[in-house]
């Protein structure tokens, strides 16, 4: 009886723990692509910026690149609208409701957040982990306002796994 192992998925959790774990000094920063729209809702904007970045150069291709973009600004595009009009509709109707009017926003904030990190790990399976490359969405503080949070896009360099190192 032979056992099927996904080889890869065994390779790229070894990295993720070890990323995770001990992270690579040497490393460069990660690359930050902030949301670039003219609406916010919990900290997502409405689009991400498509322009492509300098330091990615010669590891992805540009038209890769705004493949990816595309993708994950057309995932906010579908779900943004509905969550201002019930944000809208929410805030109309706090006073009435005691804040549960607030309730349906922020479960619907949740979804598109969970939707937009379900696209970015497919974009990491098919494209970005064979280029040595990770792509996630994190929380920051905006670069206007240090108090307020905003969700970003970090994409960072895997490290190397050293095959001479011991366990």
């Amino acid at each position: 009886m032979s056992a099927d192992f996904d080889v890869d998925a065994i390779q790229q959790a070894e990295i993720d723990s070890v990323s995770e774990d001990f992270p690579d000094m040497n490393a460069p920063e990660p690359i930050v692509i902030r949301g670039c729209g003219n609406v916010t809702v919990f900290g997502l904007c409405n689009k991400f910026d498509d322009g492509f970045p300098l330091a990615l150069n010669g590891k992805v291709a540009p038209e890769e690149f705004k493949g990816t973009m595309s993708r994950l600004n057309s995932v906010l595009k579908k779900t943004l609208p509905i969550n201002v009009k019930w944000l809208l509709c929410g805030c109309l109707c706090c006073c009435c409701t005691l804040g549960f009017s607030l309730w349906p926003i922020i479960c619907l904030s949740k979804r598109t957040k969970s939707l937009l990190e379900k696209a970015i790990e497919w974009e990491n399976t098919n494209l970005y982990r064979k280029l040595g490359l990770r792509m996630k969405l994190d929380k920051q503080h905006c670069q206007s306002n240090g108090n307020l949070m905003e969700y970003v896009i970090l994409i960072q360099c895997l490290p190397k796994l050293h095959l001479h190192c011991p366990e």
